[in-house]
Parts: structure tokens; sequence; C-alpha cells
């Protein structure tokens, strides 16, 4: 297992995908699933809306992740 491959684990990030992003804690990444606690929904003309427990996402379906400056949980 390469070290790279946990660098974001447990770190705040937005994972961005065609039509809407989520913001929040990168909790564990689960063979082709994403983990994210703490969420928010991110999309074009609305404010942030809270999700309630975790946010699973295929990891196929990402665009692209960011992790945030002073990202840690």
């Amino acid at each position: 297992m390469f070290a790279w491959r946990r660098t974001a684990v447990r770190k705040r990030v937005v994972v961005n995908l065609a039509d809407k992003a989520f913001r929040g804690i990168l909790w564990a990444k689960r063979g082709p699933l994403l983990v994210l606690r703490d969420a928010e929904l991110l999309e074009a003309g609305r404010p942030p809306q809270q999700v309630d427990g975790e946010v699973v996402i295929e990891r196929a379906k990402v665009q692209f992740t960011q992790v945030l400056a002073g990202g840690g949980s």
C-alpha cells in the first residue's frame, strides 16, 4: 500500500462530481467508495445544505477531489 493513497483521509475535502460537489471530512476509502462525514451538498446557485449521516460516493463518478488548506478534522 502506498502512503500517498491515505494522505487525504481524515482531512476536509471537496469531492467534485459532474453536477454537484460535497464538502466534508473524508472519513474512509473502501474499495470503490469514498465515505464523507460532516458533509455539505454544494450546488450552483444554492447555499450549502448540511447532509445528515454519512455520504457514500462511487469513486468512478468523482471528477476531482480538493484537499482544503487547514483541512484537518
